[in-house]
C-alpha cells in the first residue's frame, strides 16, 4: 500500500515536471546537476496517511530539498578551499558519536536506574543549601465569591473551620457561587500567585505570612478569604516533595558520570596491560 502511495505521488510529480527517467528511477526535482529520486521517499511518507496529505507531506519535503541544494552550491561557489575542507569536523563528529552510542549501550546494560526514597532524602539534607526558596511558600484555601452571594457570614465561618462538615458545607457553597475556590492543603503554592488575586497589596509577605493566618478583603464586584494552613518563607529550605524529582536526576546522572569514568578507566587499564598502545 505504502509504495503505492508512493508510485502514485512520483507518477504525479514527474508528469507535473516534464524530467525523464534517470539511473532506473523516476526524478522528482533538480538542482543544477543534482537530483531527487523516488528512492529517496521511502521513509519519507507514513503508511497510514491518505493520498492528499502524502503529496503535501512529498511537496514540503522536495521543497525542503531544493532550498538546501540551493544553498549547499552557493557554499560550493563562495567558500575558500580551506572553509570548505570540513573532513576533519566531520571526523571529530563520527568519533564523538560513535563513543556516545558506546557509552550509551554500556549505561542502558549496567547502570542501576533505581533511586531509593533514603538516598534522595540523605542528598536533601546534606546539601539543603543548594535548595533554597527565591519565593514564598504557602499551604491554602482560597475562595472568591461576589458581593451578591447570599450568606457571606456561613463562608467566613466555613473557610475558618477545618472539619469535614465544614469543608463540605463550603465546597457545596462555592459550587454554587464562587467564582473561583482553590483547596491547596495538601501541594504548595507560590504565595505570589494569591497576591495577584487579592485587591491589595501587601508590602511585606514574609512579615504578613508570620502573623496573618485568615485573610479576608474585598472589592466593588467580590469577597476575598484566604485560609494559610501552612508556609516557607524566602530564604529556607524548599520543601523536599518540590525538588524530590530534581534530585533523583541529580543522583542518576552523578552516577551515569561516575560508571562513563569507570568505565573509561577499565578500557585504559585494559588496553595498557594488553599493550595495544604507546606513548612515544
Amino acid at each position: 500500500m505504502r509504495h503505492s502511495i508512493i508510485l502514485f505521488l512520483v507518477l504525479l510529480l514527474v508528469q507535473c515536471s516534464g524530467i525523464k527517467n534517470k539511473k532506473g528511477q523516476e526524478p522528482i526535482a533538480r538542482v543544477y546537476d543534482k537530483y531527487l529520486y523516488s528512492g529517496d521517499l521511502q521513509d519519507i511518507v507514513p503508511s497510514n496517511i491518505s493520498k492528499a496529505d502524502s503529496v503535501i507531506l512529498v511537496r514540503d519535503f522536495t521543497d525542503k530539498w531544493i532550498k538546501q541544494q540551493l544553498l549547499l552550491y552557493k557554499a560550493e561557489m563562495n567558500l575558500t578551499e580551506e572553509e570548505k575542507n570540513v573532513d576533519k569536523q566531520i571526523e571529530n563528529y563520527r568519533t564523538s558519536l560513535l563513543i556516545f552510542k558506546y557509552e550509551q549501550s554500556l549505561i542502558k546494560q549496567k547502570l542501576d536506574t533505581m533511586v531509593s526514597q533514603n538516598e534522595i532524602l540523605n542528598y536533601y539534607n546534606e546539601n539543603s543549601s543548594n535548595f533554597m526558596l527565591n519565593d514564598n511558600l504557602v499551604k491554602a484555601l482560597f475562595v472568591q465569591v461576589p458581593r451578591t452571594s447570599p450568606d457571606i457570614w456561613k463562608v467566613r465561618r466555613w473557610y475558618r473551620l477545618e472539619n469535614e462538615e465544614n469543608i463540605k458545607n463550603l465546597e457545596d457553597y462555592c459550587y454554587q457561587y464562587a467564582t473561583k475556590y482553590d483547596y491547596f492543603n495538601d501541594s504548595w503554592i507560590y504565595f505570589s500567585e494569591i497576591e495577584k488575586i487579592l485587591p491589595f497589596k501587601i508590602e511585606n509577605p514574609e512579615q504578613y505570612l508570620k502573623y496573618r493566618k485568615y485573610i479576608e478583603a474585598k472589592d466593588s464586584t467580590n469577597y476575598f478569604f484566604v485560609n494559610v494552613k501552612d508556609y516557607r518563607l524566602v530564604g529556607t529550605v524548599t520543601p523536599l516533595e518540590l525538588v524530590r524529582e530534581n534530585i533523583r536526576n541529580i543522583i542518576f546522572n552523578k552516577r551515569r558520570i561516575s560508571l562513563i569514568k569507570e568505565l573509561e578507566s577499565e578500557i585504559y587499564n585494559d588496553a595498557l596491560n594488553r599493550n595495544n598502545f604507546t606513548i612515544y
